[in-house]
C-alpha cells in the first residue's frame, strides 16, 4: 500500500501535535519510505546541531493501530530526549579532562601528553555510549513515553498495553522471526505496568548494559 501524500502530510502534522514541546523543538518528522523499518532515529551526537531527524516508512506505520503509532512515537521520541551528552558525572569529566589535556598537550608538542589525554577522552566518551545504549535508558524511554501519553488522554495502563502490543506488531511488520533481548526486556516491565505480569525488571537487571 502507497501512503497518499496528503494523507502523509496529516499524519505527519498529527504525530508533531502529538509530541510533548522539548520533543517538537529536538525532532524533525519525516517519511522515508525506503526504509524496511517503521521507524527509526539514531543516536544524537553532541557536535550535530539542528533537530535529530526521526524517520518513519508511513506505508509500514499505517499498519499499526493509531493507539500503538502514538505510543510508539512517543517512545521514540522520550528516547531522544533522555539522550543528554552535557549532564556531569564520572565520564563526561573523564571527557572533558581528556579533551582540555589533549589542547593543552598539542599545544606544548608532548605527543605522549596528547595520547594520553586522547586516551582518557575516549574512554569516557565510549562509556557514555554505552550507557545511552542501556538496559536502563530502554526502560525509562518506555516509562516516560508512558507519562507523556497520560498527558494525551490515555491511562497508565492502558499506554503500556498499547506500546506493549506497539512492540510486538512491528516486529511482525518487519518480519523478525523473533524479538530481541531489549525487546523482551522491554515487554517485561511493559507487562508489569499494565497488571499483566506480577514480576518486572529489577533494578541489577536495569542496571545491565
Amino acid at each position: 500500500m502507497v501512503y497518499p501524500i496528503a494523507d502523509q502530510e496529516a499524519e505527519l502534522g498529527r504525530l508533531q501535535e502529538l509530541m510533548p514541546a522539548s520533543g517538537r523543538m529536538l525532532c524533525r518528522l519525516m517519511h522515508c519510505p525506503e526504509q524496511s523499518v517503521v521507524i527509526a532515529t539514531s543516536l544524537p551526537l553532541p557536535w550535530q546541531r539542528g533537530k535529530r531527524p526521526v524517520s518513519l516508512n508511513l506505508d509500514l506505520w499505517n499498519q499499526l493501530p493509531e493507539s500503538q503509532r502514538d505510543l510508539l512515537l512517543l517512545r521514540t521520541v522520550s528516547w531522544v530526549i533522555g539522550m543528554q551528552w552535557f549532564t556531569f558525572d564520572l565520564y563526561r569529566g573523564l571527557m572533558a579532562a581528556g579533551l582540555l589535556g589533549a589542547a593543552v598537550e598539542f599545544a606544548q608538542g608532548d605527543a605522549i601528553g596528547i595520547m594520553v589525554s586522547v586516551g582518557l577522552a575516549a574512554m569516557g566518551t565510549s562509556q557514555i555510549w554505552r550507557s545511552h545504549r542501556s538496559t536502563q535508558r530502554e526502560l525509562d524511554a518506555d516509562e516516560l513515553a508512558i507519562q507523556v501519553a497520560q498527558r494525551r488522554g490515555y491511562g497508565e495502563t492502558d499506554a503500556a498495553r498499547h506500546l506493549l502490543a506497539a512492540i510486538e506488531s512491528v516486529a511482525r511488520i518487519e518480519g523478525r522471526p523473533a524479538l530481541d533481548l531489549s525487546e523482551l526486556l522491554r515487554c517485561q516491565n511493559l507487562k508489569a505496568i499494565a497488571g499483566l505480569s506480577p514480576v518486572g525488571i529489577s533494578n541489577n537487571r536495569r542496571r545491565m548494559e
